[in-house]
Parts: C-alpha cells; structure tokens; sequence
C-alpha cells in the first residue's frame, strides 16, 4: 500500500524537473525580479536616508550622553565635499535590502520550490515571511539591545584628555556590519529547519553538539563582530545559543512529521 503514495511523490518531484536552460531561464527570472524589488525600495530608502542614519546614530548619541561626552549626541565629521552624498547614498541601499528582503527571500524560495514536494512548496510565503522577520529582528535586536551597551563601553575607554572625532562614513561601516552579522544569525532556525528536512541534521545530532556550539558561538561572535570588545561578542553569542536551541525544536518538529509519514525509515541516531 504504501508504494502508491510514493509513486505519486516522485511524480510530483519529476513534474517539478526542468532542462538545464530553462533552469538558467528560471534563475535569471527570479534575480531579475529580486533585484528590481531591491531598486524600487532604494529609490524609496533614498528621500528619507537622512531620517534614517539619524536613527542609526540614536545609540551612539544615547551612549555619548551617558559618557558625559554632551548633552545633544556625537558630532560626526566628514572629509570630503561629497562623502555626506555617499553616505546617504548607502543609508538608501542597505535600507533598501532589508525593506525588499520578503520579496527577495520569497523569489529565492520560488527557486528552489519546483525541486521540492507540493505540500513543502505552499509554505513560500510563509519561508519569506519568516526569513525576514528574522532578518530584520535580528538587526532591530543589534540596533536596540547591543549598540548601546558597546558604545558606553568603548567610549568609558577614551580618555579624558582627548576628544572624539568620528567620522560619518565609519561610523555608518561599523552599525552595518554589526546590523547584517546579527540578521544573518538570527536565520539560524531556517536554516537548520532545511538541513533537517533534507535529513542533513536531526534533533538528537544537535543536541549532542549543543555544548561544542557554545563554544562556537562566541568564537563567531569574535569573528563577526567588527568591534573587538567583550560586550558585542557576548551579546551576539547569546542569542545564538538561544536560536540553536530552538533550532533544535524546530528539527524535532521535521523529524517527528517525516515519522509520520507512510513508509518512513525509523530513525535510530
């Protein structure tokens, strides 16, 4: 009985299968609609880039007074005529990423969708929605809980007798790239939810790794965060063990589904 179900599954994977130039086809069309979704959102990013590196700068300038530095934030300095332009100009592209970032984790799911089953391929909308709220919840979470803390302790290092000149492209540099290391961490539950359904991991594998990942985590949070102080490795390493143990549910839950189904191979690691 259960070879007719299977039958069926693989048609459903064969129905999927296209030629390789069309796979081309498909991949240039899917990238094609990406990034248009990545220039509409720019363009819009562009008319409040001012707006929105001030509220990048909200951390820092919170920090600043807290240091005894001033009473109305960091001054930033620039040095160059066009460098504000150029600023502003990567404010508009990095928002642009993060507000297109459903549309370009749904078109990279309706890549990969046509290799996979019917019933995994009606969660697109779901995987894109997912993937960028935790994209973007991990860059909030930096942007609210990490900067701060990181700020007030580089700057309690300066001394008293020298003043800090900071520079607006710097400064813009380093919250970017603490903003996407955070985002790209906090993808962890996807990820490990496709390994676990391609069978690459299962719940009792990562749990028996769980206590080497600690000691990964913070290794990775020394690599990632540009900043070399105790504070940032710590508030990135956090939260991903957090996000590995509910990975780690989340491989239960895949598991336990592939159990269920007819013909399935008990699983014995």
């Amino acid at each position: 009985m259960p070879a007719a179900p299977a039958r069926d599954r693989d048609a459903e994977l064969d129905d999927g299968r296209m030629p390789f130039l069309e796979h081309l086809a498909e991949f240039r069309n899917r990238l094609r609609n990406a990034a248009l979704a990545f220039m509409v959102a720019a363009v819009g990013c562009w008319f409040i880039a001012e707006d929105i590196y001030d509220w990048l700068r909200a951390p820092l300038d919170s920090a600043w007074n807290h240091a005894g530095l001033g009473t109305e934030g960091a001054q930033m300095a620039y040095f160059s005529v066009t460098e504000p332009f150029w600023v502003y100009m990567s404010v508009a592209l990095w928002a642009g990423i993060f507000v297109a970032s459903p549309l370009i984790f749904y078109q990279l799911w309706k890549f990969v969708a046509p290799g996979l089953y019917k019933t995994e391929r009606r969660v697109g909308i779901v995987f894109a929605v997912l993937s960028a709220a935790f994209f973007v919840s991990g860059a909030l979470f930096c942007h609210t809980l990490v900067l701060e803390p990181m700020f007030e302790y580089l700057l309690g290092l300066s001394s008293k007798h020298a003043q800090p000149a900071l520079s607006m492209k710097e400064y813009l540099d380093l919250i970017r790239d603490m903003m996407l290391a955070f985002g790209a961490v906090f993808e962890m539950p996807i990820l490990i939810y496709f390994l676990a359904k391609i069978g690459l991991v299962t719940h009792k594998s990562l749990w028996r790794f769980n206590r080497w990942f600690i000691v990964v985590a913070f290794v990775v949070g020394a690599v990632l965060t540009p900043s070399a102080d105790v504070v940032s490795q710590t508030m990135m390493a956090v939260p991903m063990i957090v996000l590995y143990n509910l990975s780690i549910l989340v491989a239960w839950m895949v598991v336990r589904n592939k159990q269920k189904q007819p013909g399935a191979v008990p699983l014995d690691d």
